[in-house]
C-alpha cells in the first residue's frame, strides 16, 4: 500500500512537471532598467514586468506593458482584433536576452525594443500572412524616445527596419486573446509561443491581448 501511494505521488509530480514544461513559465519582475530605454518611455510603463520562459527553461524575453494606453472609440476595421488601439500606439517594450527572430523569420539582435501597434495593409499583398491584421512592430528602444509620438504607416515601417537591418520592418503577431487577464504563456499547434495578459486603457478598461513572442508565420 505504501509503495502504491509513493508511485501515485511520483506520477502526479512527473505529470505536473510535464505540464509546466509544455506551457512555459511567467515570472513577475521589477521595473524596466535597460539604459537604452528613454526615461520618458519608462515613466509610462507598468512597474511590474514579466519574464517569459519556454518549456526548455530558456528565457525568451522580458516584457513591460504600457500603463493607461490611450484608446480610440472602437471602429470597424475589417480583419482587426484590437480596434480600440490607434495605429502606431506604444503598447510596451520587450527585451531579448539573446538574438531571436521576428514573425517573418528575420534576425533580431538581443536588446530592448519598443512595441508599436500596427495593422497589415488591407491591400491584397499580405494575404495569408496571419489570421488577422494586428501586429506590433519592433523599434530599437534607443530610436524611440517619445511614448506619445504618432507615426504614419511608412514612418513606423522605416523606424522598424532599424530592428532588422533589412528592407522589411520587424513584426510580432498579435493573436486572438483569451477572456482572462492573468499573465500566461502557452504554445499553439504551430509552435508559436504566445504571451497573454491585459493592458490597461486610459478609460480604465482592461483589454486582454495575446502576442506571439517566438515563432514565425506559416510557410
Amino acid at each position: 500500500m505504501h509503495t502504491r501511494v509513493i508511485a501515485v505521488l511520483l506520477f502526479v509530480r512527473i505529470a505536473s512537471l510535464s505540464l509546466a514544461a509544455q506551457t512555459g513559465k511567467i515570472e513577475p519582475i521589477g521595473p524596466a532598467s535597460d539604459s537604452s530605454v528613454a526615461e520618458g518611455v519608462k515613466k509610462v510603463l507598468d512597474p511590474k514586468g514579466y519574464r517569459v520562459s519556454l518549456d526548455d527553461g530558456s528565457v525568451a524575453c522580458e516584457i513591460w506593458l504600457r500603463n493607461k494606453i490611450p484608446a480610440q472609440p472602437k471602429k470597424d476595421s475589417p480583419g482587426a482584433l484590437y480596434s480600440q488601439l490607434a495605429e502606431s500606439t506604444l503598447v510596451g517594450i520587450i527585451s531579448f536576452p539573446q538574438a531571436t527572430t521576428d514573425y517573418r523569420g528575420q534576425n533580431i539582435g538581443k536588446g530592448a525594443y519598443t512595441l508599436r501597434y500596427e495593422l497589415i495593409p488591407n491591400d491584397g499583398n499580405h494575404l495569408g500572412v496571419a489570421p488577422n491584421r494586428d501586429f506590433v512592430l519592433l523599434v530599437p528602444a534607443a530610436s524611440d524616445e517619445n511614448p506619445d509620438a504618432t507615426f504614419k504607416f511608412d514612418e513606423l515601417v522605416s523606424l522598424s527596419r532599424k530592428a532588422t537591418g533589412t528592407k522589411h520592418p520587424g513584426p510580432l503577431s498579435l493573436a486572438q486573446p483569451e477572456s482572462g487577464t492573468a499573465a500566461a504563456v502557452s504554445k499553439d499547434d504551430e509552435d508559436h509561443w504566445i504571451f497573454s495578459a491585459a493592458i490597461k486603457l486610459a478609460s480604465g478598461e482592461d483589454l486582454p491581448i495575446a502576442l506571439v513572442v517566438k515563432g514565425t508565420a506559416p510557410q
